[in-house]
């Protein structure tokens, strides 16, 4: 995660849950061969990620076990994904990553999502760079996904280069004009460029998409406060720690109200 002490764009997009969540989808994916009905090796790994997800440690045990009997890319995979369970983000990005060749090997088709997880990884372990250099690979290979935009985007801005997020951003939102995240995150990245009126569309776009969502309201909130409109502003942050209480943007949330305060006293 971003350890900066301002809002940043990346504590805004990512939560630990959500990650996960995004991981696993392509997750049950990555090891199975295109086939009619599911192999007795699918089921195996259908059973090891479930296991990884709802028991890391019992999960990364049995990925082990099952690797030195012959479980190849599905335990390997497996093994990195409950690292990220146990919050091991830089162990389990480089598994990944060393996975890569294998994968291009038997997957190739997959290889641009796994890429993406092991940058993914490589983010929630703080090591934006090595997370930008997987992503520029991907990108090459699949310039038109939305996602790896995005996900590219995040790792610009925790760069600092939030001009080069602003771009991704602004292509993703071009390829698909419905991600409301994207919106948000766009916003943020103009709010640091001093593009107040365009960050304020942005989120406004957001929130009009998903008017929940928290990072959307984030944005608003911090816009808001640094225009003087500190009702509006504590109403948007307030409702955000409302409705994901646990997340990074409600953590970033509060401090805002803190800010706001001192500087009314």
């Amino acid at each position: 995660m971003a350890r900066h002490h301002s809002p940043s764009m990346l504590c805004n997009r990512i939560a630990l849950s959500g990650l996960i969540a995004s991981i696993a989808l392509v997750a049950s994916a990555v090891a199975a061969q295109p086939s009619a009905s599911p192999t007795l090796e699918d089921v195996a790994y259908q059973d090891c990620l479930s296991l990884a997800r709802r028991q890391p440690e019992d999960g990364f045990a049995h990925a082990q076990t099952w690797s030195e009997t012959g479980g190849g890319l599905p335990a390997a995979h497996c093994a990195a994904l409950a690292l990220i369970e146990l919050k091991h983000y830089a162990d389990a990005a480089a598994r990944l990553e060393a996975l890569l060749p294998l994968a291009q090997k038997q997957v190739p088709h997959l290889s641009v999502q796994l890429l993406d997880q092991a940058a993914n990884a490589w983010l929630l372990a703080d090591q934006p760079q090595r997370a930008k250099a997987l992503l520029d690979i991907a990108l090459q290979a699949s310039p038109d996904q939305a996602d790896l935009l995005i996900d590219r985007a995040l790792a610009s801005a925790a760069l600092q280069d939030h001009s080069a997020a602003a771009a991704d951003l602004s292509r993703a939102l071009t390829l698909d004009p419905t991600r409301a995240e994207a919106y948000a995150l766009r916003a943020s990245a103009r709010r640091h460029l001093k593009d107040f009126g365009g960050a304020m569309e942005d989120a406004e776009t957001a929130l009009a998409i998903e008017p929940r969502l928290p990072e959307g309201l984030l944005e608003r909130g911090i816009l808001r406060a640094q225009t003087g409109d500190r009702s509006g502003a504590r109403a948007d942050l307030i409702q955000l720690r409302m409705i994901a209480p646990d997340s990074p943007a409600a953590e970033t949330a509060g401090r805002v109200i803190e800010q706001m305060d001192v500087r009314a006293e």
